[in-house]
């Protein structure tokens, strides 16, 4: 026993939660920005400035390299060799998906980490292993992924059958929730097809989690935090949630406030592509221009749901938190 010890360390695996679920978060979180998010912001401007090679080169690539990113982005997280962190970018592709591709680069990555340099084949043997391992772990992963999803889309689409108030909250929330974890709300507003009042609601729970974590740790990280977070992901937050899951509550009860406002008051309607995304690249908005048009009740609802009321009640919320002592300063720092 003594002796695995000290090959483990020697290696520098760690079997902490630190490890596994902060740090591999942390990378995961980045790779997904420098990826789907800022490729989605690009694709924007490619089809507001009409630039054919934003919407039809670069979103594309963005789109099929995200998973890839994961892959190694997780592997670089693990202080993986170099070897090891360029094959996870193949366990990636296999996964296919954020949270298969999170799985794949943790295991092929300390699978790697366990047989780098100790062959004289070093170059076949570690990328070999890594993908070996990485990839069978995302492969068989993948239909548990996408049992899960399925059982999430089923929960959302009993939610839009509900009336008006319950189906606001439910989808605003759960959709929220979906928003910050490592599984894409995009791809479920996508595959459900969510739209109509059902994506208003779904953008508003988004919008709340995105503008909710911007305002509430503009303190610890400044404009650059800000703007990560409120149009970028508030995936960057899930290293401080796994900390602190009190950290949590202020943007997902907005959500749960603001959903039903958004249903009954403001019947605010989104089509699929926009539903999941929030104020991410500013998508969300212009699904909801594009669901409702641009008068001057969309800009109001747009303005008020999306941005405003979800600042003003996430700080309310969170202050009243702090008073509590359940969420401290420092709870929401941000490495960037």
């Amino acid at each position: 026993m003594k002796n695995i010890k000290e090959f483990l360390a020697k290696k520098d695996i760690e079997f902490t939660i630190k490890r596994y679920l902060i740090d591999t978060l942390s990378f995961m979180a980045y790779a997904l920005f420098a990826t789907l998010i800022i490729g989605s912001i690009l694709n924007q401007v490619g089809s507001l400035l009409k630039i054919g090679f934003l919407t039809e080169v670069v979103w594309p690539a963005a789109r099929t390299m995200t998973a890839p990113a994961i892959a190694v982005a997780v592997a670089y997280a693990l202080k993986a060799p170099p070897l090891v962190i360029f094959a996870s970018a193949i366990n990636g592709a296999i996964g296919g998906d954020p949270v298969s591709a999170l799985i794949a680069g943790i295991v092929g990555g300390e699978f790697g980490k366990l047989v780098s340099k100790e062959t004289k084949v070093d170059i076949i043997v570690t990328p070999a292993t890594t993908i070996i391992t990485g990839g069978a772990a995302a492969y068989f992963v993948g239909p548990a992924i996408a049992a899960f999803m399925a059982g999430f889309g089923q929960v959302i689409m009993w939610a839009t059958e509900q009336q008006p108030v319950p189906m606001g909250m439910i989808i605003s929330s759960l959709m929220g929730i979906a928003l910050t974890l490592p599984i894409s709300s995009a791809a479920i507003g996508l595959m459900l097809g969510l739209s109509g009042l059902a994506a208003g609601a779904a953008t508003v729970g988004c919008s709340c989690q995105m503008i909710g974590f911007a305002v509430m740790s503009y303190k610890e990280n400044g404009m650059g935090g800000f703007f990560a977070q409120g149009l970028g992901t508030s995936m960057l937050q899930m290293p401080n949630i796994v900390k602190n899951p009190r950290v949590w509550i202020p943007p997902i009860a907005s959500s749960i406030i603001l959903g039903p406002i958004a249903t009954t008051f403001f019947k605010m309607e989104n089509v699929p592509y926009g539903s999941g995304m929030g104020t991410s690249g500013l998508v969300g908005q212009f699904g909801t221009i594009e669901a409702m048009g641009a008068g001057v009740n969309v800009w109001v609802g747009i303005i008020l749901l999306h941005f405003v009321l979800p600042a003003i009640l996430t700080l309310a919320i969170s202050g009243l938190l702090g008073k509590l002592g359940w969420i401290k300063d420092g709870d929401l720092k941000l490495d960037i």
